[in-house]
């Protein structure tokens, strides 16, 4: 499908002329070019004209969640039969793993999810997978290190009117997908077994999938309201993604653990040799405990943590983002559109050092491996070797840009 802008505006002033020369450049392949206008000019919808006349997956960078929200809410109404998804820290309040030495003091992480912004994340991710017609409004968030894509991309539960396939065997597979069985507090990233139904609370979609099941193959698929249970939809195919981010496959978690583990006695070992009894104490109990939760239960909370050893990443190599899942399917044949360049530039070019400092310390006294490490943003010279053609956009653009 095809960006379609619905608006009762039509470009006027300076606006016709810098969509044209916007849309030239990138036509001609220049790398990077800069929209130049004051507040209220109508940067944002001539940003809105250029991604319908360039037609490719766009993702729009702002350095702050309230400016990224508006920007969201003005590119869903400009672009209402169009992907248009809000990607941000799902987090209300977030209180990162620290440890103080000089008062021995350790900060256990703590954080309070937004369920409605984690939903949206979990969208976009999806909706890139599936659609070209998407725009991504992200913060800074999108440097962070995710969940790999090809990994993303596998984890589903294909779904077809007619298909042979057990209750049992649904349900292990949504199991897998990080969705937990509730029957009595139906929620999203749940699911509800009734009588011949199986119901699936979708993690990134406002309606729900009932599965009718005749015991020897699946006999319906509909869309239903998850409130009132109201039939929205009768579809001969549905494919459900999974409910977060970061999955492990269980055939592959044997060689993991034993790696995780063989790094884990090589550090002990340092601790000891150095006399630091308490801190390899310290690092066995914290890593054991994650595995067995990991092998149980599939997650843990600081699960990425070990990212680099589920996504099979040599140490110190960057971390997949969000910017992974326009590169897999779309290569570099998208539009990067960088809002309040001024603000945004320098926040992307500050976030390695400030979450790096912090993990050193964990490190050095034995409350994380060092792969920790590499559960991080991206430096600013990985992020420039990702990105596509650009836009950026200020007013007052820096020298930079």
């Amino acid at each position: 499908m095809k960006f379609k802008l619905k608006s009762p505006f039509k470009p006027t002033g300076d606006q016709p002329s810098a969509i044209e020369q916007l849309t030239k450049g990138r036509e001609m392949g220049l790398s990077s070019q800069v929209l130049l206008g004051v507040t209220g000019s109508g940067k944002t919808f001539t940003m809105a004209k250029v991604i319908e006349k360039v037609n490719r997956p766009t993702l729009v960078i702002s350095h702050n969640k309230t400016l990224a929200a508006q920007l969201y809410q003005e590119f869903h109404e400009f672009f209402p039969d169009n992907a248009v998804s809000y990607f941000v820290s799902y987090y209300d309040y977030y209180q990162p793993e620290a440890y103080i030495p000089q008062s021995d003091t350790y900060i256990e992480k703590e954080t309070q999810i937004n369920e409605e912004i984690d939903k949206l994340r979990l969208a976009a991710t999806t909706n890139l997978l599936t659609r070209p017609d998407t725009i991504v409004v992200a913060s800074v968030s999108c440097i962070y290190s995710l969940g790999n894509p090809a990994e993303y991309g596998k984890f589903i539960l294909e779904l077809a009117g007619g298909a042979s396939i057990s209750r049992e065997a649904i349900m292990r597979r949504l199991v897998d997908l990080q969705y937990q069985r509730s029957d009595f507090g139906f929620q999203r990233s749940t699911f509800r077994v009734r009588g011949e139904n199986i119901d699936v609370f979708l993690a990134y979609e406002p309606f729900a999938v009932r599965i009718r099941h005749d015991s020897r193959k699946i006999s319906a698929i509909q869309r239903i309201d998850p409130l009132t249970g109201k039939i929205l939809a009768v579809t001969e195919k549905e494919v459900i993604y999974p409910a977060k981010h970061y999955l492990t496959e269980t055939f592959n978690q044997k060689s993991i653990f034993q790696t995780i583990r063989n790094d884990l006695e090589r550090r002990v070992k340092e601790f000891k040799d150095r006399g630091k009894l308490l801190e390899a104490h310290r690092l066995n109990q914290k890593v054991n405990y994650d595995l067995e939760m990991i092998a149980e239960m599939g997650y843990v909370n600081g699960i990425e943590n070990y990212s680099r050893y589920f996504d099979n990443r040599r140490p110190g190599e960057p971390p997949y983002t969000l910017l992974d899942y326009f590169l897999k399917p779309y290569k570099k044949n998208w539009l990067l559109i960088i809002d309040e360049s001024h603000m945004t530039v320098p926040q992307i070019r500050g976030m390695y050092h400030g979450d790096r400092s912090r993990k050193n310390v964990l490190i050095d006294f034995g409350f994380r491996l060092p792969s920790a490490l590499d559960n991080r943003p991206l430096t600013f010279e990985e992020f420039s070797t990702r990105i596509p053609q650009t836009v950026f956009v200020s007013a007052t653009p820096a020298d930079w840009e």
